[in-house]
């Protein structure tokens, strides 16, 4: 589109199904990589793409025509696809359905990435579903806790 100028930055973050902690570290890194080559592939600009065992956190900047639930379909399933082809977990691997997604400004970047490169030790002191209820209240987003999830937790 000439003539079109944005920076729009996004974080998503989704779950294993049933938040199994199913992402080992011998291949997690692996995963990383794929994740951020299929949004770039998309059309997106990948920045970081991390995780520990049983979630991700993507950050990327969102091209204009593409929806943020796109993007992430797509990467989801052929993220899900890849492990499953190369048998990476005894059973069949799936995401959580949905995602959370967060916008940010410039002067914030730099912290974002440092907190998603930096998932490992914070897991060490926060549980999943403890960041992810502080992501949503911190963005002031509306949710019913006991069916976050789509199951009670």
């Amino acid at each position: 589109m000439p003539n079109t100028y944005n920076k729009v930055y996004i974080q998503t973050v989704f779950a294993v199904k049933f938040r199994q902690a199913l992402i080992q570290k011998e291949w997690r890194a692996d995963l990383m990589g794929v994740i951020g080559n299929l949004i770039n592939e998309a059309g997106c600009k990948n920045i970081i793409v991390n995780g520990v065992d049983d979630h991700v956190h993507c950050f990327f900047q969102l091209k204009p025509s593409l929806a943020i639930s796109d993007v992430m379909k797509s990467a989801k399933a052929k993220s899900s696809k890849w492990i499953n082809d190369n048998k990476l977990t005894p059973q069949r691997f799936e995401w959580q359905g949905g995602f959370g997604a967060f916008s940010y400004n410039q002067s914030q970047v730099n912290n974002v990435f440092n907190y998603i490169k930096n998932q490992e030790a914070h897991h060490n002191k926060q549980g999943f579903i403890e960041e992810y209820i502080e992501f949503l209240e911190r963005f002031e987003i509306d949710y019913d806790r006991e069916y976050l999830f789509k199951e009670p937790i």
